[in-house]
Formats: C-alpha cells, sequence, structure tokens
C-alpha cells in the first residue's frame, strides 16, 4: 500500500528550463570572481600592514616582535583606529558585529568602505577574529546595489545568494563549502523549484569565486599531519568524546556572550569599548602568547608542524586563551567573523587531547575538536564537518567527523548561539 502510494505521488517540482539557468551563469561568474578579488585585495593590505606593524616598525624601533609590550601597544593602537572608524566613517562600519552572522544583511553603499577599512585594521593588528563575516556583508551589498541597476529585473535575492556563495567559495578554496551551506539554508525554507536548480548559479558564483583564489592566492587548508591509518575501537571511542569535549568548551563562549557583550555595551562610544577591548586582548596574549594572535590559519600550520612542541598544559592554555580572545574581540566591537579563530580553538584542543592521550591520532584529535567546536559556536553543521575534514585530508577521518557529530550536536542543539539580537539577547 504504501508502494503505491510512493508510485501515486511523483515529485511535482517544476524544474527550471535549461535557458533561465544559463541566463543566470555569466551574472554568477562575474560575482565570483569578483568577490574573491574583493577578499584577496583587503586580505593582502591587511598582510602588508601587518608584516609593517608587527616587524618592520618593532625592528625599527627596537622592541621584541612579540614581547608583552610590543603586544599591548598594538592592540590597545588598533582598537583606537577601529573606534575612529566606526565613530567617525559614514556608515559606522556597519551593524554591531556580535549580531550578525554569515547571512549578512544587505547593507547600504554607504556603510562598505568603513566596514572594509575596520576589516583590514583588525586583520593586521592582531584581534582574533577572521575575515568571513564582513567579507561576506561587503561582497552581499555591492553585488546587490550594482545588479540591481545593471539587471533591474532580476530579483534581488538572487545577487544576495551568488555574492554569500562567491565568498564562501573564496574563503575556503573551494565551491563545495558554498553548496553545502546553501543546501542547509534551502532546507529550511519554502523554495520552489528542484534543489539543483536552485543551487546551479550560487554554485557558478562559489566556483568562480573558489578558482580565483586558487589562482591568484594558493590557498591551503590542509595541515599535513600523519594521516590517520585503519581506525579502530579506541579511535571511535577518541572521536566521540574529544568532540563532545569540543563542543563544551565552545559552549562555555557561547553562553558568556551575551554578558561580556554587555559588558562593553555599557561603555556606550566605541572609542572606549575597543581600545578597552585592546587592553583586554593584550593581558591574553601575554598569557597565551603570540600565537594567539590574529585569525589564527597561519598560526595553526605552526601549531601543526611540532605536535609534540608543547605540553598538555601549553596546549590547553592556548585553547583557552583564543576562545576567551575570540570572545572579547567579537564583544567589544571589532569587525570580524568566529570560524577562523574556532579552528585554532579545535586545533589547540585536539593537540592537547594527543598530548594527554598519545593513543589519540593528532589528526583524529584536531578534526573532531574542530568540529566540536565549530558546532557549538557556529550552529552550521556541514560547514563544521567540512572544515575538520579539510584540516586533515584524511578519507578515514570522515566516517568518524560523521559519527562524533552525532553527541556534539546533541549537546548544542537548542542552546543559545554565538550571535545576538539587537537587544543583546542571544537567538536560538
Amino acid at each position: 500500500m504504501a508502494q503505491d502510494s510512493a508510485q501515486q505521488a511523483p515529485s511535482t517540482a517544476p524544474a527550471a528550463p535549461a535557458r533561465v539557468l544559463l541566463r543566470s551563469l555569466l551574472p554568477a561568474l562575474v560575482v565570483g570572481v569578483t568577490a574573491s578579488l574583493i577578499f584577496i585585495g583587503v586580505s593582502a593590505a591587511a598582510e602588508q600592514l601587518q608584516h609593517v606593524l608587527w616587524t618592520d616598525l618593532p625592528d625599527a624601533l627596537g622592541v621584541g616582535r612579540y614581547s608583552v609590550l610590543w603586544m599591548s601597544v598594538m592592540l590597545v593602537a588598533t582598537g583606537v583606529a577601529v573606534g575612529l572608524v566606526v565613530w567617525r566613517i559614514p556608515g559606522h562600519a556597519g551593524p554591531d558585529p556580535a549580531t550578525t552572522g554569515l547571512d549578512a544583511p544587505v547593507l547600504p553603499p554607504v556603510v562598505l568602505p568603513g566596514l572594509l577599512l575596520a576589516t583590514a585594521l583588525m586583520l593586521a593588528g592582531g584581534p582574533s577574529l577572521g575575515p568571513e563575516n564582513p567579507i561576506i556583508a561587503v561582497n552581499v551589498g555591492l553585488a546587490v546595489w550594482l545588479g540591481t541597476r545593471v539587471l533591474p529585473h532580476a530579483p534581488t535575492g538572487l545577487w544576495g545568494a551568488l555574492a554569500e556563495a562567491a565568498t564562501i567559495g573564496a574563503l575556503f578554496g573551494t565551491p563545495v563549502a558554498a553548496a553545502l551551506v546553501i543546501s542547509e539554508a534551502l532546507a529550511g525554507r519554502q523554495v520552489q523549484g528542484l534543489l539543483w536548480d536552485n543551487l546551479f548559479a550560487p554554485l557558478a558564483a562559489a566556483a568562480a569565486g573558489a578558482i580565483t583564489t586558487t589562482l591568484v592566492a594558493h590557498p591551503s587548508f590542509d595541515l599535513h599531519l600523519p594521516p590517520l591509518g585503519r581506525p579502530d575501537w579506541a579511535d571511535l571511542l577518541a572521536a566521540l568524546v574529544v568532540a563532545s569535549a569540543g563542543a563544551l568548551l565552545g559552549l562555555c563562549a557561547v553562553y558568556l556572550f551575551p554578558y561580556v557583550h554587555g559588558a562593553f555595551r555599557r561603555l556606550r562610544h566605541p572609542m572606549l569599548a575597543l581600545p578597552a577591548g585592546g587592553a583586554v586582548l593584550a593581558l591574553l596574549a601575554a598569557v597565551g602568547g603570540h600565537l594567539t594572535l590574529f585569525k589564527g590559519l597561519d598560526q595553526i600550520g605552526e601549531l601543526a608542524r611540532d605536535p609534540e612542541g608543547w605540553s598538555a598544559g601549553g596546549f590547553a592554555t592556548m585553547a583557552v586563551v583564543k576562545l576567551a580572545a575570540m570572545l572579547v574581540a567579537a564583544s567589544c566591537g571589532f569587525r570580524g567573523g568566529r570560524i577562523f579563530p574556532s579552528v585554532f580553538v579545535g586545533t589547540a584542543l585536539g593537540l592537547c587531547a594527543h598530548a594527554l592521550v598519545p593513543a589519540v591520532h593528532p589528526a583524529l584529535g584536531v578534526a573532531t575538536a574542530v568540529l566540536g567546536v565549530l558546532l557549538a559556536v557556529t550552529r552550521q553543521g556541514w560547514v563544521s564537518l567540512f572544515t575538520a575534514a579539510v584540516l586533515v585530508s584524511s578519507p578515514t577521518v570522515l566516517a568518524l567527523l560523521c559519527i562524533a557529530s552525532l553527541p556534539a550536536w546533541l549537546l548544542v542543539t537548542g542552546r543559545p548561539q554565538m550571535q545576538l539580537r539587537p537587544d543583546g539577547t542571544p537567538v536560538r
């Protein structure tokens, strides 16, 4: 009977004609390449400024590059610089970053230059945030503003979807991450047509963004950790425990987020909140060391090159300090995202697990810890799985990650998210 019902109720979702999909291809490619170039340009400018601030300038002054004195000067000065942008530049560098996520609002063009400047200063100055949220917001705002003028009859939502997919593809150097994020978003919406019809243009934009980044910047997320061989029962147990520990650690930051944000919000002015945040970040850097500065992508490579180079206590200290630094930076008003610093937290936690229990393979420890932390912080299941998998490039880890995601997800689902409403209450 059930079989007869299934045969009588085929899918009635209308397929889009090929010519309709083809018309979206050129705009998707243009948005993809443009979004990638904006991301590359901001990243390159920030890297050049970082080299000046953290290498040339302290060398010229005869100060240690990562001495406590210089880290304090730079982080407070970065707070002052970003505070000036937020205070004085038209648009005030966009909304409070604590209220934004990967699904960026459409910002008016006047906001975008200040947001780009604040992001570049943050990336160069050392606060523990990544470029993802503000770069997505800039690309979405620019794509909607230009797209609605060039093709006024195209749906406004199309331009935002193309820009978001393109930027995610550019950030990760592959369109797979964008396809997974879009699929997850579409699952919660009432959409018309077939899934792949809806994915066609965003996937093209993501592919264009990813290949542009790959050709120009040559990104790599692989940490080159020793590959995991054939897994056994001990590996399965380690995956379950470490992923759950990562989720619990991430939830600590999630639950503290509204309180820390509220404390900085009571300062009421960016020229007070941001320098104060920089001063707190300087104290944390003095405890955790210079590896806990910046977005964390280059620093996890340094950790992975020598998994035995720190004690379990050293790795644990860096994980906790980095998580606290991300919490403070996101709360006081620095413009940035939380994915890349969360990856550092997970990497340090995974290597801590390996240092405590040498039987925990370093690749397995890192991948599952990153998975747990990202699930708690982002609540993006596919992004968390994908990021954890690409860090270790080991096919045998993937099945363990899928299993480990189940208890970690049970820990985080229904909990507050690390994103606030404008009134300061957490999003659930």
